[in-house]
């Protein structure tokens, strides 16, 4: 899932609800720069976390 992450599009972390949802700010194979609302910016290891993709409706 994580390899259609694209800057500006709108994530949640699965295994840490209460950083909020946060906006993509860049991918770089599997290490992906996002930064949430509730924990600021973050650096995900792709390999180890799926990040949920958030829709307009969620």
């Amino acid at each position: 899932m994580n390899e259609i992450l694209e800057p500006g599009m709108i994530v949640r972390h699965p295994g840490a609800p209460e950083w909020g949802t946060g906006q993509v700010q860049s991918r770089i194979g599997d290490r992906i720069t996002v930064n949430f609302a509730n924990a600021g910016k973050q650096v995900v290891d792709g390999r180890h976390v799926s990040l949920e993709l958030v829709t307009s409706n969620s």
